[in-house]
């Protein structure tokens, strides 16, 4: 699924650009790690995979950049709580 970036968030909008989903992450101050503090899908698109395919992407790019993740928000928690790959780039403090 692709998603539109703008630094510290990916998202989907419709065609009118309402706000479908997104995930929104800020970088540490040392760089060293993400945390991720807002998942959002809206109702009627709910059911599709959609808030696991945005946590991905801030995975990805997370790996890609060799940084960390702070999973703050309940549905990113999750996620990493049941996944052994996202695990191992969480950031432990």
């Amino acid at each position: 699924m692709n998603f539109d970036y703008e630094p510290g968030r990916y998202f989907k909008t419709d065609d009118n650009g309402n706000l479908l989903a997104e995930v929104t992450f800020q970088e540490f101050a040392d760089g060293a790690a993400y945390a991720i503090n807002h998942t959002f899908v809206r109702d009627d698109q709910r059911g599709q995979g959609i808030a696991s395919h945005l946590v991905a992407a801030v995975v990805a790019k997370a790996k890609a950049e060799d940084k960390k993740i702070l999973p703050l928000c309940s549905y990113a928690r999750a996620q990493f709580d049941k996944s052994p790959d996202y695990q191992a780039i969480e950031f432990k403090n």
